[in-house]
C-alpha cells in the first residue's frame, strides 16, 4: 500500500517514513501543503496522514480543499488537540485524528483499519433514480453531475440511501451518521438533512419527514 505522509518537522518525518517502511508500506514525503497537494494528484496514494501545521498551505486548508474532491483516507496527525479544530477536521471528511506524542504501532493499526474498511467492498455504489453514490470515493453524482457533501452529509445520505422506504428515528441517524461528533444531541441531525434535501433537490428522490419518529428515504419521491 502506498502512503503519503505530510509533515515537515525533520526529526518526526525521519522516524514516521523510516518507521512504516519497515512494516512494508511504500511511503512518499510530502514537507508542505502545496507538494502534498501535488502529491495527491500525482502519485494517487491509499492513504493520506496529514499533520495540520505545514508550510506554504497548512493541513486545514488543504482538508478544506479536499472536501469538495474525491480524495484517500487522511488520518491528521497533530499536536494541536483543540476540540473544535478536532470536529472540523471530521467534518470536513478526516477519517482519523491522532495526536502528538503519538506511538507508530496505533498509527500503523489505525492505518490498516482505514485501508481494509476501504478494501473489503471496492467499486460499491448505491443508484436510485439520477443519483450515484459512490461508496469508497465518498463522492455523488446527480444527473452526471458531481454534489460536495461534507462528511456528515455524505454519511446521512449513505445510512437512509441503504435503507429504502423505512422510517429511521433521529436517535439512530445521529448515532450512525455523526459519530464523529461529542455527545450530538439528536436534533443536531435535522440541519444536516435540510442541506442534503437542498443538495438532491433536481434529483426524484426524496428524504421525507416522519412526524414524531424521524426520516424515511424515498427513492421515487413521497
Amino acid at each position: 500500500m502506498k502512503l503519503l505522509v505530510a509533515e515537515d518537522d525533520t526529526a518526526v518525518a525521519a522516524s514516521l517514513v523510516r518507521g512504516l517502511v519497515a512494516r512494508g508500506f511504500e511511503v512518499e514525503l510530502a514537507t508542505d501543503g502545496v507538494l502534498a497537494r501535488e502529491a495527491l494528484a500525482r502519485a494517487a496514494p491509499d492513504l493520506l496522514v496529514l499533520d495540520l501545521m505545514l508550510p506554504r498551505l497548512s493541513g486545514l486548508v488543504l482538508l478544506e480543499q479536499l472536501s469538495t474532491k474525491p480524495h484517500p483516507p487522511i488520518i491528521v496527525l497533530t499536536a494541536r488537540t483543540d476540540l473544535g479544530e478536532r470536529l472540523r477536521c471530521f467534518e470536513l471528511g478526516a477519517a482519523d485524528y491522532v495526536p502528538k506524542p503519538f506511538f507508530l504501532d496505533e498509527l500503523v493499526a489505525r492505518i490498516n483499519a482505514r485501508l481494509v474498511r476501504r478494501d473489503d467492498a471496492p467499486g460499491r455504489t448505491i443508484t436510485f433514480d439520477d443519483v450515484v453514490v459512490d461508496l469508497d470515493q465518498r463522492t455523488v453524482l446527480v444527473a452526471g453531475e458531481p454534489v460536495a457533501m461534507t462528511r456528515h452529509e455524505f454519511d446521512v445520505l449513505v445510512y437512509l440511501g441503504q435503507r429504502p422506504d423505512r422510517a429511521v428515528t433521529r436517535e439512530d441517524l445521529c448515532a450512525r451518521a455523526l459519530s464523529g461528533l461529542d455527545a450530538p444531541e439528536p436534533r443536531t441531525i435535522d440541519s444536516h438533512v435540510a442541506r442534503v434535501r437542498r443538495k438532491l433537490a433536481t434529483a426524484g428522490a426524496r428524504i421525507v419527514t416522519v412526524w414524531g419518529i424521524g426520516y424515511r428515504f424515498s427513492p421515487g419521491g413521497p
